[in-house]
């Protein structure tokens, strides 16, 4: 029996927020539903990790312990999960959220033999609340679960359309990479995830792929394979 293509598919807060910058734009979150959905109704099985941005950026107070800043981006991820497995569920989806720690009725303690079986199920699993830990990303949070979970690949749909030498926004002249290795990445500190998860992914041979969330079809094109941002080989 062929084996099911299995992907971890990274959401920036940000990005879902749309034209909006904070919470939510819905209009954005239907389409990636609906576009995931192909993927799902075609065998593909996805699993979900999103960032808190929308809501919350760890190191955006400089009053508040770090540690406690970042218990409140957990939660920022656990709300956009919620939401936006409501609008998966809405396009006619099953899903199911995992955290690391209890939260109540609304999500499942993450287990992996549960993970792995709502996955063979078709269903869309949601990995929220981070790693569970203050001092870690949800870079690092997606590339765990996806080592966990043996995915094929981890798709990084992002605002910004690829990696790139330095910041588009800023230098106009930046150089747009097409393939990159993980070891690359760490030596030139590029900004695709941060040190801790590209360093996990070296050590896993974890593949990624970035590209932007706001391109036509962008996600059902990254979950067939054809990535038109940049792909980080492991």
């Amino acid at each position: 029996m062929e084996k099911k293509r299995r992907v971890l598919l990274k959401l920036s807060g940000e990005a879902l927020a749309g034209e909006n910058k904070t919470g939510y734009d819905e209009a954005t979150v239907r389409d990636v539903a609906l576009q995931v959905k192909q993927s799902v109704d075609a065998g593909v099985e996805v699993g979900i990790v999103i960032g808190g941005g929308n809501y919350w950026r760890g190191r955006s107070s400089n009053a508040i312990d770090r540690p406690k800043a970042d218990q409140i981006g957990m939660l920022a991820t656990i709300m956009n999960c919620i939401y936006v497995s409501e609008i998966f569920r809405s396009v006619g989806m099953e899903t199911e959220i995992f955290t690391p720690f209890v939260c109540g009725a609304m999500t499942k303690l993450f287990s992996k033999d549960e993970a792995n079986k709502c996955l063979k199920e078709g269903k869309v699993v949601f990995f929220a609340g981070g790693t569970g830990h203050p001092y870690f990303s949800t870079d690092t949070g997606i590339v765990l679960r996806a080592i966990e979970m043996e995915a094929d690949i981890i798709l990084l749909a992002k605002s910004i359309d690829g990696v790139y030498d330095s910041d588009p926004k800023v230098n106009p002249n930046a150089k747009k990479y097409d393939t990159l290795t993980i070891t690359e990445v760490v030596d030139k500190r590029l900004a695709v995830i941060d040190l801790t998860a590209s360093i996990m992914c070296l050590e896993n041979h974890m593949p990624l792929a970035v590209f932007g969330l706001n391109e036509e079809n962008s996600i059902t094109n990254a979950m067939n394979g054809h990535i038109t941002g940049t792909i980080v080989t492991a």
